[in-house]
């Protein structure tokens, strides 16, 4: 009896090391699948309020638009729009629209060549349309997945009508500079400012700068309120040289 009682223990404690031990051994379960990579072609469109000062206070409604596709090559093609308008006791107060596409093409890790198109209508600066097809070179300071900045300058020409004037054509020169911050999953921060300078008269120049607080609300949805600054260095006696924007809206998102 003591000799089978001895063996079943030893049984017993055989089949428990082997247990222990094809847990041990076990292969670790495989690690979770990557999420997929972003689709090519993204877009957003948004509509919101607009609350503006400078040559007008005043409520405007405002409607944007962008898209970016980019299919993990060395090309990345862009375009944004903004819409702005308001009325006060009947009559326009606001009325801007702001246009650009562009081309971009990577040379080497960090640098790249574009090309751009730009346009601009705004009644209250006195512009009936400027457009600006420009292209040059541009050098990613930061590209991270958190943090993107860039900055570029180029070359081209731009054409401005004015009210009750000839267009008038010169030689452009742009500087551009632009960030985008995760700052959580759900929360981003973009910051952008350019300049488009004539050559004819450095002085006649067109600033802008924006920044941006993006959160999301939805997988599709954010809400967006973004500081909008638009600077025309020559313009009539009567005009205001500094126009700000503080809009807010809804943004969707494909």
């Amino acid at each position: 009896m003591v000799v089978i009682t001895t063996a079943r223990r030893i049984l017993a404690a055989a089949c428990l090391l082997l247990v222990a031990s094809s847990k041990l051994f076990a292969q670790a379960p495989p690690p979770p699948a990557p999420p997929p990579p972003p689709p090519p072609l993204t877009a957003t469109a948004s509509a919101g309020l607009a609350l503006t000062s400078g040559n007008t206070d005043t409520s405007t409604i405002n409607m944007g638009y962008g898209f970016a596709y980019d299919p993990k090559t060395r090309n990345v093609v862009k375009s944004e729009g903004l819409f702005l308008r308001g009325k006060s006791e009947g009559e326009v107060t606001a009325d801007r629209l702001a246009l650009n596409g562009r081309d971009e093409y990577k040379l080497h890790d960090r640098l790249f060549t574009f090309g751009q198109l730009q346009y601009l209508r705004d009644q209250f600066k006195d512009i009936d349309y400027l457009v600006a097809p420009t292209g040059g070179l541009g050098y990613r300071l930061a590209d991270t997945p958190r943090t993107k900045l860039s900055v570029d300058g180029g070359v081209g020409v731009v054409w401005e009508k004015a009210p009750l004037r000839d267009v008038d054509t010169s030689g452009a020169v742009t500087f551009s500079e632009k960030l985008a911050h995760q700052l959580s999953a759900t929360a981003a921060l973009t910051e952008n400012f350019s300049a488009l300078y004539k050559t004819q008269d450095f002085n006649d120049a067109l600033y802008s700068f924006s920044t941006a607080l993006a959160a999301s609300v939805t997988q599709r949805t954010q809400v967006k309120i973004e500081f909008l600054d638009t600077y025309k260095n020559l313009v009539a006696p009567t005009i205001e040289k500094n126009d700000i924007a503080v809009i807010v809206g809804l943004v969707y998102k494909r």
